[in-house]
């Protein structure tokens, strides 16, 4: 959430066959965003199985290891297996910083099976996993938990359970990497700040368990001041496309330099960004009693509110958050494929508003 130069790579890391793309400005969720490959390859139906040996009289296919060998791809690097690429991601993202109520780590699959091909999304809903199994993934890795909240039964009739089944069923595995990916450098309100042009980052709620710029929130400042309306546009223009755009409190023509932001639902931290006297402040999901409560509190109108999209607010940090993946597994000699995934998540549909 800091400057790591790992963790916030050049978006425009080379992928073998497809390439982490860039976010474009305004642009909907799923236009741009991944390149297009070839047909997708069918993932084992049991990622921890051994390859099949070829028939009696056929050739083993030229890539394919030896007996006690890592296979390797066709670049000469080897691929990781589920374990390594959950040390990468501990590396990436520590479990010591998710909150106490979080669920974040694996969810599904076998910590030997072979990972060649990964997806980022946001959301694990039934979209998404359609969209991991059609391209072959061997692992997902999304930002929400599909279990947050303990359960007793998976059953294929519930549609988390039936998520699970489709996911072990086609070998492809799912890792949450949530609010632990929110307070690491490079993290999720990392990536907002940066977008924003912010500058003199330091975290608004610094992590118990980590180093003093890791935590919830950020507040920097900007280059310059400039209107919130000016401001505003911005942010608009960085968000994915969703129907319920981008609401502003505050006046159009007042000038705004520190910024606090916070990816996800952040109305929690009002008092934290208080305490750092923001100018304004971008977070997501601000609850109607919250926000009336800081309009009515704030100091000569501050802080301004900006209030996102949740979904487009965390859709930022998937596109760094491949490259800084992939970046972790390069150096230690694996070779994979990473996409983002290209569907938009947001709940919502469409909006009616005053003529």
């Amino acid at each position: 959430m800091e400057r790591n130069a790992q963790q916030n790579a050049e978006h425009d890391a080379q992928h073998q066959g497809t390439a982490v793309s860039e976010t474009g400005s305004g642009a909907e969720a799923g236009s741009g965003m991944v390149s297009e490959t070839g047909g997708p390859e069918t993932s084992s139906p049991e990622t921890g199985s051994p390859e099949p040996e070829a028939p009696a009289g056929e050739a083993a296919p030229a890539d394919a290891a030896a007996p006690g060998e890592e296979p390797q791809s066709e670049s000469g690097r080897s691929t990781p297996v589920l374990g390594d690429v959950l040390l990468a991601v501990e590396e990436l993202w520590p479990r010591s910083l998710a909150e106490q109520w979080d669920a974040v780590g694996p969810v599904v699959g076998r910590s030997n099976a072979p990972v060649r091909r990964i997806l980022f999304a946001v959301d694990p809903v039934a979209e998404v996993v359609e969209e991991a199994l059609t391209w072959g993934a061997d692992l997902l890795v999304t930002h929400h938990p599909l279990l947050l909240k303990p359960v007793n039964s998976v059953a294929a009739s519930s549609f988390k359970g039936n998520i699970v089944h489709q996911l072990i069923e086609a070998g492809c595995a799912l890792v949450t990497v949530h609010t632990n990916g929110d307070s690491a450098v490079g993290g999720v309100s990392d990536v907002l700040a940066d977008a924003f042009g912010l500058q003199h980052v330091r975290p608004r709620a610094p992590s118990a368990n980590g180093r003093p710029e890791e935590g919830t929130g950020r507040v920097g400042e900007l280059g310059e001041a400039t209107t919130l309306g000016t401001f505003a546009e911005t942010v608009f223009s960085l968000m994915p496309a969703v129907a319920g755009g981008v609401k502003v409190a505050g006046h159009r023509d007042a000038l705004v330099r520190t910024v606090a932001v916070c990816g996800g639902a952040g109305d929690s931290l009002f008092d934290a960004v208080r305490e750092a006297q923001a100018d304004v402040y971008v977070t997501a999901d601000l609850r109607h009693h919250p926000a009336s409560e800081a309009r009515e509190a704030a100091v000569d109108g501050r802080p301004y509110l900006i209030d996102v999209s949740h979904f487009g607010s965390e859709w930022l940090w998937l596109t760094p958050a491949a490259g800084a993946l992939e970046n972790v597994l390069a150096d230690q000699g694996y070779d994979v494929e990473i996409r983002v995934s290209g569907i938009n998540t947001d709940p919502w549909d469409f909006i009616l508003t005053p003529a």
